[in-house]
């Protein structure tokens, strides 16, 4: 299966035109040759930026996400290109209708009247996973009704098959293959595949961000309905809202659009080093903005969490950034151990600044964190330092948020927006703040454990106590041990001389 799949992506590129990109490098160049029988076959008739996005399209939804991606990437991506891989976002070609109403009355075991007031048989969205239809639940009440892509988990098997074999010829053919763990950071994405392939785990990722934000004046988020809700739909509020990509339309309903950025950049913020829980997929088909000028979260399948170590350290080297505490920032890595721990400060410490520096006091369009994630990775590659695989997810939001924050405001300075809102919280987690905050979360533990501490201390006395007895017991049995062993190795030694004696002197005799 895994060979025809390859087959079948191979064949893909060259039906509509794209092995240009990779047989135009000089070292594969002569494959031209070979292959020139099915590069005649390729469909040239519509614009090279078309065919990509087709192509992805038609690859599935690993390569459609990762166009997706690309898409956020404006000052990476000629304006043509980026304008078509956005189409990915949420107009890729839905499954029948037909297969979606088969599949709800499959779930619910009754007709589709039965569960639904009314449901709307063109989707109103479409991605690389789901399509999601509008309905009216029995109640009246509002809902998007979220159905899995009929038979996309085999396709994704085989796709994450095949990025395991990448990953190995990697480390194999690569000198900084390893180094780079591509096979943890493949495990890593086909588990965040595998769980958007869950839909009762993304109802559940929904519900938690909607109670981290609970009465936000930021973020809105849907209520899920629970009832409807099974492993392959998904039922949750209806939203109303623009897409953040319109900005010309959020201006003339009267959105403050610098307002908005800075508001995503504190929104980013809070879900990571608050909560630990962040929306890893924001590019603008999954972002909408309300009337009141809060943004709206949707598509929930993927999901970045973090550890309160992973989380100190970054806060720690945000805000050195922030300070252009340099230093700091290697110390930082050596600590948390991203950094081998005989890396010398000042070295890391000078290459660090040579990258971080240009890039200070200048809007986010004269900055790209893809051009300073790319040279932090080569730095990275020259101290020996390792990918860590659990924050691929935030880079990969963060290249999202940028992306966003260039469509809204170019002129967004992210470093003075998420300074304050940064060292606010190091000071909530650190300072006196932070230990009061501690001693609040703790307070129930130390209320039930305080009146116990009499009883546990006399049970410590006590076991002490046994102990020490025992021992006394235990000495007083070897001791009697040693007595026995002595008065039987004297009795053997009397035994002895008795038989010796009534051998001896009865042949004397």
């Amino acid at each position: 299966m895994r060979l025809f799949r390859l087959i079948n992506i191979i064949f893909v590129v060259l039906r509509f035109g794209l092995a240009e990109f990779a047989l135009a490098h000089m070292r594969v160049r002569w494959l031209r040759i070979p292959l020139i029988g099915l590069l005649l076959l390729r469909n040239s008739s519509k614009p090279r930026v078309v065919r990509l996005r087709l192509a992805l399209e038609n690859l599935g939804p690993i390569f459609v996400k990762f166009g997706q991606l690309l898409s956020t990437r404006r000052d990476l991506l000629p304006t043509d290109l980026a304008d078509e891989l956005a189409k990915l976002q949420d107009q890729v070609p839905p499954f029948p209708s037909s297969q979606a109403i088969a599949l709800l009355e499959a779930t619910y075991r009754k007709p589709l009247r039965e569960v639904f007031q009314s449901f709307e048989e063109t989707p109103v969205a479409s991605a690389s996973v789901a399509q999601v239809h509008f309905a009216v639940l029995p109640d009246g009440r509002e809902a998007a009704v979220k159905i899995l892509r009929p038979g996309i988990a085999p396709v994704i098997a085989h796709d994450i098959a095949l990025l395991n074999i990448c990953a190995g010829l990697m480390e194999w053919l690569w000198s900084d293959g390893r180094r780079l763990r591509p096979r943890e950071v493949v495990c890593e994405f086909e588990k965040v595949l595998r769980d958007e392939l869950d839909l009762m785990r993304e109802s559940a990722n929904c519900s938690q961000l909607k109670r981290n934000f609970a009465n936000s004046e930021l973020l809105l988020v849907p209520e899920v309905y629970w009832d409807f809700c099974t492993s392959d739909v998904m039922v949750m509020q209806r939203m109303y809202g623009m897409p953040v990509s319109q900005v010309a339309e959020l201006r003339k309903a009267g959105v403050d659009i610098p307002k908005l950025a800075e508001n995503g950049v504190e929104i980013f913020y809070t879900q990571v080093f608050r909560d630990g829980f962040f929306h890893a997929d924001m590019h603008p088909g999954n972002v909408q903005v309300a009337a009141d000028g809060r943004y709206i979260a949707l598509d929930f399948g993927i999901m970045g969490t973090l550890t309160d170590t992973d989380k100190h350290y970054l806060a720690q080297n945000f805000i050195a950034f922030f300070q252009r505490d340099y230093k700091r920032v290697a110390e930082a890595h050596i600590e948390s151990g991203w950094a081998p721990a005989e890396t010398r400060v000042d070295e890391l410490e000078s290459a660090i600044r040579a990258v971080c520096e240009p890039i200070f006091d200048r809007p986010l369009r004269e900055v790209s964190f893809g051009r300073v994630l790319l040279r932090l990775f080569q730095t990275s590659r020259r101290f020996g330092i390792e990918v860590q695989p659990q924050l691929v997810l935030l880079q990969k939001t963060l290249l999202n948020i940028e992306g966003l924050g260039l469509q809204l405001d170019p002129e967004l300075d992210l470093w003075k927006t998420a300074k304050p809102w940064l060292e606010r919280w190091m000071s909530e987690q650190i300072g006196w703040r932070g230990l009061l905050k501690t001693l609040r979360k703790e307070a129930p533990h130390y209320a039930t454990l305080l009146p116990q501490l009499p009883r546990l201390l006399h049970r410590q006395l006590a076991g002490n106590a046994a102990n020490r007895s025992d021992d006394n017991t235990l000495r007083e049995m070897l001791e009697r041990q040693k007595r026995y062993n002595t008065r039987l190795t004297l009795l053997n030694l009397l035994l002895l001389g008795i038989v010796a004696w009534g051998i001896f002197g009865f042949s004397i005799m």
